[in-house]
């Protein structure tokens, strides 16, 4: 087994540690802990087993997860006190974590189940990184229906796909990075009160909505920020690039590629004219037919050049700790 696994590791690029990496401090863990398969190839055939039975590692060196290709049919909840895990699948297309939950499903007391029961994936934990993994909630268009929910704090997707109709990010609180991910949806399907950055990501609307609804904290400097992001849509769709949640939402679009989905007014205030003069919406050096800001909402701000620079990752992520999240692992990935 361990033959078929390392040839997976070269794939995806976790590899043996050369002489001398192994055990250095701040070091990533570069060969996999654990392996899970549906086949009954690895040690586990769950990814929520795997999890469950991880130990307890720092930041200095995660607990490394791979998961062969395969559709796993579960939901998976990831506890605070294992956080500092790599989840790491061998391609978003073949590596799908999938389950189809929705608000309005009853509970087992008979009562309407809610949206943030929901998620596919829960990660409650601090610095959990997943990668190259398909996450789902496939629901469908029946109202909410998290793909996603996240209340940890530094966690970081890179190759990732999110799929969903309604609400399917939900980024609760935490800092958060996403890099080179696709997410599709509705309404409000990226959203909460979370700071998040999303870098060179694919949005793709499903039908007439809104890609963001943030629920910035008043006293939360960042919200929800897209840089050199494409966002597109299924033929004649319609979409905002955002409505507040919450009357001091914030979001920015910065270098991104906007196309003809994107309504001229760019931004709905939900039905509160008083949110025009709280929310927080701004956009900077985007292009493409959906960028055209002469239709735009008066009280959705374009930055300036100084301001615009100011809104990289490190800057927007950094915290007291200083987390860079865009700094890739060390050695080889």
């Amino acid at each position: 087994m361990r033959q078929v696994v390392w040839t997976v590791l070269a794939i995806v690029g976790l590899t043996r540690p050369s002489e001398g990496e192994a055990g250095e401090p701040g070091r990533d863990n570069l060969r996999p802990d654990a392996v899970v398969a549906l086949d009954g190839s690895g040690d586990y055939r769950s990814i929520e087993e795997a999890i469950y039975a991880a130990p307890y590692r720092g930041p200095d060196r995660r607990w490394v997860i791979l998961v062969k290709p395969g559709t796993y049919r579960e939901r998976v909840y990831v506890q605070r006190e294992r956080g500092y895990l790599r989840l790491v699948g061998e391609d978003a297309a073949t590596t799908v974590l999938s389950a189809g939950l929705h608000a309005n499903m009853p509970d087992v007391d008979g009562r309407r189940l809610g949206t943030f029961r929901t998620a596919t994936l829960h990660v409650d934990g601090d610095g959990f990184e997943v990668e190259n993994l398909t996450i789902a909630n496939t629901a469908g268009p029946v109202g909410q229906a998290l793909a996603l929910r996240v209340d940890g704090d530094r966690v970081r997707f890179r190759r990732c796909r999110f799929l969903g109709w309604q609400d399917t990010i939900l980024l609760n609180r935490g800092r958060h990075y996403f890099e080179d991910c696709y997410i599709e949806g509705h309404v409000d399907f990226i959203f909460g009160g979370a700071t998040a950055y999303f870098e060179n990501c694919h949005i793709h609307c499903l039908r007439d909505g809104y890609i963001t609804a943030a629920s910035t904290p008043p006293w939360q400097t960042h919200g929800l920020i897209f840089r050199r992001c494409r966002v597109t849509g299924e033929p004649g769709v319609k979409t905002y690039l955002g409505r507040p949640w919450r009357p001091h939402a914030m979001t920015v679009f910065l270098h991104c590629d906007l196309s003809a989905v994107v309504r001229p007014e760019g931004w709905h205030n939900w039905g509160d004219p008083s949110r025009e003069a709280t929310a927080r919406y701004a956009e900077y050096g985007n292009r493409g037919p959906g960028a055209d800001r002469s239709g735009r909402v008066p009280w959705a701000r374009e930055l300036g050049g100084d301001e615009a620079t100011l809104l990289t990752p490190e800057r927007v992520l950094a915290g007291p700790d200083g987390w860079r999240p865009a700094v890739l692992p060390a050695g080889p990935r």
